[in-house]
């Protein structure tokens, strides 16, 4: 009875021994290479600066190209009634049908809000911060409803892109309501006010081409 109750006894260790190296390893904390994270964070800070310059002589190389681009055109004194008036945001120009051949000379690369102001005269833009601008209406050329135009890219339909023309070049420019439900009255007020000036020139001109002109003919001087 005696051996089968007998239990073995098993010697263990002292606990300092062991618990002082666990305790030890356990407070022990990683020590930072400032020295490297410092140079990591200084190259890409670098890198950031390249990028940057880059893209500076990238806009400022493009300007240089576009230079004969004449001065953009201001509004008139008294522009008349307006027939729409829209704010929302300027989303840069282009050349038209191109829409990742961007325009910058004279501010017209820069993104900004804007007031959209129509009237006979045509389209004034105001873009506070920012050049502002006018199109005649002469030289509208039509307005569509587009998705992305100089790099940026919307819904569909999500921009209003209106063609006009500037120093014997289609330009595209586009513009986003804050209310983009105005964006389809737009086009058919712009595109109306094109067909509308277009007709009237094309009358005129026929008008003068099938005008009968009077000659005289002077007798001889006496």
């Amino acid at each position: 009875m005696l051996n089968l109750l007998s239990v073995q006894r098993v010697s263990l260790p002292p606990a300092g021994p062991l618990t002082v190296p666990l305790a030890a390893e356990q407070q022990s904390a990683e020590v930072t290479d400032w020295a490297a994270r410092l140079g990591w964070v200084a190259g890409l800070l670098l890198f950031i600066a390249l990028v940057y310059w880059l893209m500076r002589q990238g806009w400022k190389w493009r300007g240089s190209l576009q230079s004969d681009l004449p001065e953009l055109p201001t509004a008139p004194d008294d522009p008349g009634t307006a027939k729409l008036t829209m704010t929302g945001r300027y989303h840069g120009s282009t050349t038209a049908g191109q829409w990742l051949d961007r325009i910058v000379a004279h501010g017209l690369g820069a993104r900004s809000r804007a007031e959209l102001t129509l009237t006979d005269a045509g389209l004034d833009v105001v873009r506070p911060g920012a050049n502002d601008f006018f199109i005649p209406a002469a030289r509208l050329r039509e307005a569509r409803l587009d998705k992305g135009i100089a790099g940026k890219v919307l819904a569909e339909g999500g921009l209003l892109i209106v063609t006009w023309e500037h120093g014997g070049r289609l330009i595209d420019s586009g513009f986003r309501s804050d209310r983009s439900a105005e964006h389809t009255a737009w086009v058919e007020a712009v595109n109306f006010m094109n067909q509308f000036i277009t007709a009237n020139q094309t009358g005129t001109a026929h008008q003068s081409a099938t005008t009968p002109r009077t000659s005289t003919t002077e007798g001889p001087a006496r």
